[in-house]
């Protein structure tokens, strides 16, 4: 597994990088399937967040926490991340998805002039079922979720409706 730390308007200190790839070894216990885990480590004043990226068999998982401690930040990060872990292997012994490969990934390509963006992230868009979109989309806790479809290979968007239910957005 690699793991990847970086630090914004931080010092990765010696001490602290091996805590956090000390943290990272930990996740092996709950799966073998990561393929690389990616730390990003800030400071704004008082506050220290850590934000935790992993990618795990096709499926990202993500988790951040903000304390006035960075090592209790990490912590408490590490714990959602193992939480979530938890639920998806639950949700794969009880056989609600169907165990395909994802095959290709397509990178989405940015356009926008940077003063309008606020916040920019990057994102693998992975070829799934429209299940196993649903199930990413409740993993990261989010109201909506980019992938490629299985079946016409298209990207589409999943997202959460105003009564709760699910939407499909797809290209003609």
């Amino acid at each position: 597994m690699e793991v990847m730390i970086t630090g914004k308007q931080l010092d990765i200190t010696p001490a602290l990088k091996e805590y956090v790839e000390n943290r990272a070894e930990k996740i092996k216990k709950y799966t073998s399937k990561a393929t690389q885990i990616t730390f990003t480590l800030k400071v704004e004043k008082y506050r220290h967040l850590a934000e935790v990226l992993l990618k795990v068999k096709g499926f990202i998982l993500q988790a951040e926490h903000e304390t006035d401690a960075m090592y209790a930040s990490v912590d408490k990060a590490m714990a959602k991340i193992e939480r979530q872990l938890k639920k998806h292997k639950e949700k794969l012994c009880d056989h609600r998805l169907h165990n395909e490969t994802i095959k290709d990934e397509i990178a989405p390509t940015e356009v926008w002039d940077d003063s309008i963006i606020k916040k920019r992230k990057t994102f693998s868009v992975k070829q799934m079922t429209l299940e196993e979109a649903v199930f990413q989309m409740e993993l990261l806790k989010k109201s909506f979720f980019l992938f490629a479809h299985h079946e016409n290979k298209q990207v589409n968007v999943l997202y959460k409706r105003k009564d709760g239910s699910l939407g499909l957005i797809e290209p003609s």
